[in-house]
């Protein structure tokens, strides 16, 4: 098994380097998907309440035999669950779904400007983790405009911000944003989903020049910038090969060069903070 590297958080708290998404993992196959990659290596299960899967991600977890104290489990709060009581209720009813009396992690899905309750949602997660049923707490999609609004409401700065990050739209903007406030960038559809670029010759050259696979190219260039990617797999070998990221290091050439495939259009979809919205 594979041991995986830690960052430190700006609350003291740790995660993995690489942690695993399940998004649309549900159902009995969903389990059985989590729990390979648990017994993989992987330590931190990316779940939210509007994936619908937080009770699967808890019986991975207990079908594992990795004790519950070892495995981050992160969920999320949904939009239509801003203000501030239902925020609160939002991250009890995961908690029974997920069988737990405690998350690792809770972030705040997208800001949903248009419904402007972000910040009750903020302070509720603030309140929750001084109740100590949430570990660690962060946003997800916030732009420094959001970022900033809850920091200077709360005093609390966010340990995490997970935006959509990868080769066709790698965010060298929002990540110095994040990082100069101290906020822990990590990566959503880090390898770019249908749009993956493993035959772009940046990727693909990295990868030969490695002896590695195009998605481990990827991936290495995440962490190399500094960013926590959250790939994911139903191939219990590919799980292995995307957690196998230790063992080389591209060079300052290779992560320019794939960062170099950045497009102005690179979103997977019309994913603008600013706009885009999901209840």
């Amino acid at each position: 098994m594979i041991a995986i590297d830690s960052y430190e958080l700006n609350d003291g708290g740790s995660l993995p380097v690489v942690g695993f998404g399940t998004v649309s993992l549900r159902g009995d196959d969903g389990v059985a998907v989590m729990r390979t990659a648990l017994e993989s290596g992987y330590r931190l299960l990316d779940s939210a309440v509007n994936y619908g899967n937080e009770e699967e991600a808890g019986q991975a977890v207990r079908a594992s035999g990795v004790a519950r104290e070892d495995v981050l489990i992160t969920t999320k709060i949904p939009g239509r669950h801003h203000e501030y009581s239902s925020a609160v209720e939002s991250v009890e009813g995961s908690l029974r779904r997920i069988g737990s009396d405690y998350l690792d992690l809770c972030l705040i899905h997208w800001p949903n400007p248009s419904v402007g309750r972000y910040l009750e949602a903020w302070r509720a997660l603030v309140d929750l983790r001084e109740r100590g049923l949430v570990r660690s707490i962060g946003v997800s999609n916030f732009t420094e405009r959001h970022l900033r609004a809850v920091i200077d409401d709360t005093g609390v700065t966010p340990a995490v911000n997970q935006i959509e990050l990868h080769p066709y739209f790698p965010q060298a903007a929002m990540r110095e944003v994040n990082a100069k406030l101290g906020v822990q960038t990590q990566s959503w559809s880090p390898l770019g989903k249908r749009s993956a670029p493993f035959s772009e010759q940046p990727v693909s050259q990295a990868a030969a020049a490695h002896g590695v696979t195009p998605a481990q190219a990827i991936l290495r260039w995440q962490l190399q910038l500094g960013a926590l990617p959250i790939p994911k797999s139903t191939d219990a070998q590919r799980q292995r090969e995307n957690l196998d990221l230790f063992g080389f290091e591209l060079t300052d050439a290779e992560v320019s060069a794939i960062s170099g495939l950045a497009r102005d259009d690179g979103r997977l979809f019309g994913g603008d903070p600013d706009v885009h919205e999901e209840m």
